[in-house]
């Protein structure tokens, strides 16, 4: 069942403490839910006295929050966490961008999230020319986690180039190669496909840095015909259409949220 169909109602993994109307949660933990940054992060704009509660100063890191009434705010901004986190895995098609707006107009990932909640936001990005699979959340906290390198969540790729790469070649590539002064090294990178036309890679990456698969592929000289990830940490792209997407299912999430030490609160 693609995202468009799917129910809301299947979404119950909430923030703990989010789960019922007047429940109350630490202020750092709603800060954090809001996308306003890591924990420690959110803890800073507290102790710097940015934040208030129904127009009190917060102090008190331990001062629990009830996200339905109370009024947070950070400096001059109101802070919302949506009532529902959602969780939603979109197979972005190739010449489309990563971000909500373009000044040049181009199409972006979000033109295809018709009837997804927002706000949302992607974990990470794909390049223009990159396809696969990209994940998108209004849980500021689980986004953070998943995008810092701390935390070493594979994103598994597949490479296809042109001409057939010899064993030698590979062996360069999984070593690391030098570009703008640092090395780049994949965590693994497997043998796929090896033709006189193309060969086929697979590659996972823990830190992923800038495009770092096309920069290692042009410092080797490597023509690129196609690349496109295949797994964000336990999830997976298999079984959804290029340009659809659908809601992570529960034992998705659960996943996620134990790959980056958070669990199921």
């Amino acid at each position: 069942m693609t995202g468009r169909r799917a129910s809301l109602s299947r979404q119950r993994l909430l923030i703990s403490g989010m789960q019922s109307m007047g429940v109350t949660i630490r202020i750092n933990r709603f800060l954090a839910a809001a996308g306003l940054g890591s924990r420690r992060k959110v803890e800073d704009l507290v102790s710097e006295g940015r934040v208030t509660v129904n127009g009190q100063l917060v102090k008190d890191l331990a001062l629990q929050v009830d996200p339905e009434k109370d009024h947070v705010r950070v400096g001059a901004r109101t802070v919302k966490v949506a009532r529902r986190i959602v969780y939603i895995v979109l197979h972005k098609p190739v010449d489309f961008i990563s971000t909500s707006k373009d000044p040049k107009g181009r199409r972006n990932v979000f033109d295809l999230m018709k009837g997804a909640p927002n706000p949302i936001f992607s974990v990470g990005r794909l390049d223009r020319m990159s396809e696969g699979l990209l994940l998108f959340t209004n849980d500021g906290q689980l986004a953070h986690r998943l995008a810092h390198p701390r935390y070493q969540v594979p994103r598994t790729y597949r490479l296809r180039v042109a001409g057939e790469i010899d064993d030698r070649m590979i062996a360069r590539f999984r070593r690391g190669v030098m570009n703008r002064g640092r090395l780049l090294r994949p965590k693994e990178v497997n043998l796929v496909h090896r033709g006189t036309k193309t060969t086929t890679l697979e590659i996972v990456l823990i830190e992923g840095q800038n495009r770092e698969i096309r920069r290692m592929s042009e410092e080797l000289g490597w023509k690129i015909e196609k690349l496109r990830r295949i797994c964000y940490g336990p999830v997976s792209l298999r079984g959804i259409p290029v340009g659809e997407w659908r809601y992570l299912r529960e034992d998705e999430i659960v996943k996620l949220r134990k790959a980056v030490r958070l669990g199921v609160e």
